[in-house]
Formats: structure tokens, C-alpha cells, sequence
């Protein structure tokens, strides 16, 4: 029986995660958009062309989200405490070591994106394709970096909405350069990858305009008294750790992305294109994890610990359902979502078995989700990366323990016992945080 504090829980979830899962949708559409418009325009070859190259820039974008995801945690907690001047610190602190940190990697990613694509086993009638999108999509990295810092901090104030007007602005820019760059200009993936840097300028730059005149605080104007070695201390120990657990993450994408390579360009092209299609699916788990997170946090910041339990429960239930759901939707229709693309024939029929055999694990995968965020919450981010870095290598020893019996299907069934193994995890952390809390009250607990 709902109480109206689970109530009025179930509501602020909701309106804090919202424009998060509307974010994240039209932040898929950049590499839907291309998807649509290259594997219509310019055929399956230049559409696994760019599937091919993910693993890499997001490699570097899993980075920023680790690092940035971090100083949400303790901005939020600080903004709980009513302390809106540490999140100017975090915003002169971190700033420049984002900006110069991404510009050289992207740099060095760019002259290294050939032998990167050979040692990944990229298929020799895509390897051009892939070459040139890869080194394209690479110059908007450090425009990534410079949104998201702007973007955790906004979500650490509440403010979710910024980050919704910011990506509904780039992709709309990013539909109309993708027409004009690929099909009025035959620019084909070279095309798609412009487009989509062009519009994370714009996004950039609206969100840090945004924070300046909704936020003074978070204005890039004189930083008298704003950087604080301290702080820039903590936010290390809040960042680093899921920076490495996505580095590492990011790192095995890489080595899967190999093993996917192995079953051939078919196979690339069907498991790529449901990944995206699954990406977007699952952003309502993802988001509204995000969002029990940071409100956890607040209240760890306002040290009230009822308000962490009711995050935890009332999350929890949501998760559930809404998990219940997609698995149910993606089951039946997961292949009519790849169809989108342009997949026929025998890469369809893997995209479609591979919805009817991961599907059936998003509930599990949504509990973990709710688990890990309330851990982030309350400050337990480095057991958190911890337990995630020990799901990458699940996942990865699975995929080759599979593959003599389950050929292509291992990709899926690997993922899922790896999300069985996390959740489980998790939960006895949970447990154990539980009993810590009886012995120390004070402390703020699930």
C-alpha cells in the first residue's frame, strides 16, 4: 500500500528522470540518425562501417560519463548541504583538467584510429568506411567533456530539464547536417560523422550559456577564489573510481567488439544495429537509476536517512515495473526495431533472436540498476566500479566459455548471466551496508 511519502517519492523520481530518459533518447537518435540515413542511403556496408568504430569513441565518451557521473554524486551532496559554492569549485577545478585530458586523447585516437581498427579485426570491406567516420566523430570529444561537467553539475542542483533543451537543440541540427551532408552532399559515413560533431558543438555551447544565466554560480566568469585543492581532492576520489570501472568497461567493449568481429560482417552488421536499438530501449532503466542516485545523494548531504529508504523502495518498485515492461516489448518486437534500419534477410533473423534472448534478463538487469545507484548515493562509488569492472570480466569469460555451444546466441546469454552476477552482488552489499547501519545509525543507510 502506497503512503504518501512513497508518493510523493514516486512523483520527484519521475520528474527528475523524465527529461533524463528524453536526454538520453535524442542523444541515441545522433547515432540512429546516422544508422537510418547512411543504411538507407548509402547501403549495409557503410551502415556496419559505422557500428564498427563505436567501440572506440565510446571508449573515450564512457570515460567522461564515468568521471562526470562521480562529480554529480558529490556536488549533489553538497547541494543537499546547501553549499552552491563547492560546485563552483568542482566547475573551475575540473574543467580545464577535462578539456586538456580529452583533447590530447582524442587527438591521439585520431592518429592511431588505423592500427586501433586492425587490431580489433575489422572487416576488410568496411575498413575504409570505418577509418574515415572514426576520425571524424573523434574531434567532438572534447566538446563531450565540457557538456557533461556542465550537465552533472546542473543534475546535482536538480535540474534536469537544461540537459533536455540542450540535446533536443543538437539533434535536431544533427537530422538536418545528416540530410544535407549525406544525401543533398555525397559525403556518405563522412557526412554522418560531421554532422554529429556539429551538433555536440551546439550542445555545448547552449548548456554552458544556460547554466551561466539560470546559474551564477556555475557562470564562467572571474573564478576569484574558486579553485580549492581540497575539493579538487575529493572530487578525485569521487570520479576516479567509475572512470577507471567505464575504462576498463570500455576497454572490454573492445575486446567483445573483436569477438563479435569473428562471426563476420553479417553478424557485425545485426548485433551492432540491435545494440543500438538496445541502447535506447534500456535508457529508461538507466535514467531512472540516475535520477534514484542523485536524490539519494541529496538526502545523504541532508543526512536524512528516511528519505534514502524511501528513494530505495519506491525506486525499486518503479524499476520493476518498468522493466517488466520493455523485457515484454522487446521480446516480441525487437526485431521490427532493427528492421528500422534497413537489416533484412539473415542479419534481421540474429536480431531478432538476439532480443528474445536478452530481453528476458532487463528485469533482473533494472534491480541491479536501483541497487547500484542507491550505493553511488549514499558515497560507496569505488565498491560500486569495483563490482562493474567484475561484471566486464563475467561477461567477457562467458562469451568464450559459450561460443562452442551457442554460437552468435553467446552474445546475448553472456550479458544476461553477467547481470545475474551483478545484481547478486550488489545485493549482498546492500545487505551488508544494512547490517553496518544498525551498528552506526548515524551514518545514512538504505
Amino acid at each position: 500500500m502506497s503512503t504518501p511519502t512513497s508518493r510523493s517519492t514516486a512523483k520527484q523520481l519521475f520528474s527528475f528522470s523524465m527529461p533524463l530518459i528524453l536526454s538520453g533518447i535524442l542523444q541515441q537518435l545522433y547515432s540512429w540518425a546516422d544508422a537510418f540515413i547512411v543504411g538507407h542511403a548509402e547501403g549495409e556496408l557503410q551502415l556496419a562501417a559505422v557500428g564498427a568504430t563505436s567501440a572506440i569513441s565510446v571508449f573515450l565518451i564512457n570515460t567522461i560519463l564515468g568521471f562526470t557521473t562521480g562529480l554529480s554524486i558529490m556536488g549533489a551532496q553538497y547541494f543537499g548541504r546547501k553549499d552552491t559554492h563547492k560546485l563552483r569549485q568542482i566547475l573551475f577545478g575540473f574543467l580545464p583538467v577535462l578539456l586538456g585530458v580529452y583533447t590530447l586523447l582524442s587527438l591521439a585516437a585520431i592518429l592511431f584510429a588505423k592500427p586501433a581498427l586492425h587490431a580489433m579485426n575489422t572487416p576488410d570491406e568496411i575498413f575504409a568506411y570505418s577509418l574515415s567516420y572514426l576520425q571524424i566523430v573523434l574531434i567532438g570529444v572534447p566538446f563531450l567533456a565540457c557538456y557533461n561537467l556542465f550537465a552533472a553539475l546542473l543534475r546535482a542542483a536538480g535540474n534536469t530539464k537544461a540537459a533536455f533543451y540542450a540535446v533536443l537543440l543538437s539533434s535536431a541540427m544533427n537530422v538536418l547536417f545528416d540530410i544535407l551532408f549525406i544525401v543533398v552532399l555525397p559525403f556518405g559515413v563522412a557526412g554522418a560523422a560531421a554532422a554529429t560533431v556539429l551538433s555536440q558543438m551546439a550542445m555545448t555551447v547552449f548548456i554552458v550559456i544556460y547554466s551561466a544565466r539560470k546559474y551564477p554560480y556555475l557562470s564562467l566568469g572571474k573564478a576569484d577564489a574558486c579553485f580549492d585543492r581540497a575539493v579538487l581532492k575529493e572530487g578525485l576520489s569521487f570520479s576516479v573510481p567509475p572512470t577507471i570501472q567505464n575504462s576498463v568497461t570500455s576497454f572490454g567493449n573492445l575486446v567483445l567488439q573483436n569477438f563479435m568481429n569473428s562471426f563476420g560482417a553479417v553478424t557485425v552488421l545485426a548485433i551492432t544495429t540491435a545494440y543500438r536499438v538496445d541502447s535506447i530501449m534500456l535508457l529508461p532503466i538507466i535514467n531512472l537509476g540516475a535520477a534514484i542516485s542523485s536524490m539519494v545523494a541529496r538526502a545523504k548531504g541532508a543526512q536524512d536517512d528516511q528519505k534514502i529508504r524511501s528513494c530505495f523502495r519506491t525506486g525499486l518498485g518503479m524499476m520493476v515495473t518498468v522493466a517488466g515492461v520493455l523485457s515484454v516489448v522487446m521480446f516480441l518486437f525487437g526485431a521490427k526495431f532493427v528492421s528500422i534500419f534497413g537489416v533484412t534477410g539473415e542479419a534481421l533473423e540474429i536480431g531478432r533472436v538476439f532480443f528474445r534472448d536478452l530481453s528476458i534478463f532487463y528485469t533482473l538487469f533494472g534491480i541491479a540498476i536501483v541497487l547500484r545507484s542507491v550505493l553511488e548515493g549514499v558515497g560507496d562509488i569505488t565498491c560500486c566500479s569495483l563490482i562493474g569492472i567484475a561484471t566486464l570480466g563475467v561477461r567477457i569469460l562467458f562469451s568464450y566459455i559459450l561460443r562452442p555451444f551457442f554460437a552468435g546466441r553467446t552474445i546475448a546469454f553472456a550479458e544476461g548471466i553477467a547481470w545475474i552476477i551483478m545484481l547478486l552482488t550488489l545485493a549482498l552489499r546492500i545487505w551488508y551496508k544494512h547490517r553496518q547501519q544498525k551498528n552506526r545509525p548515524a551514518m545514512g543507510a538504505v
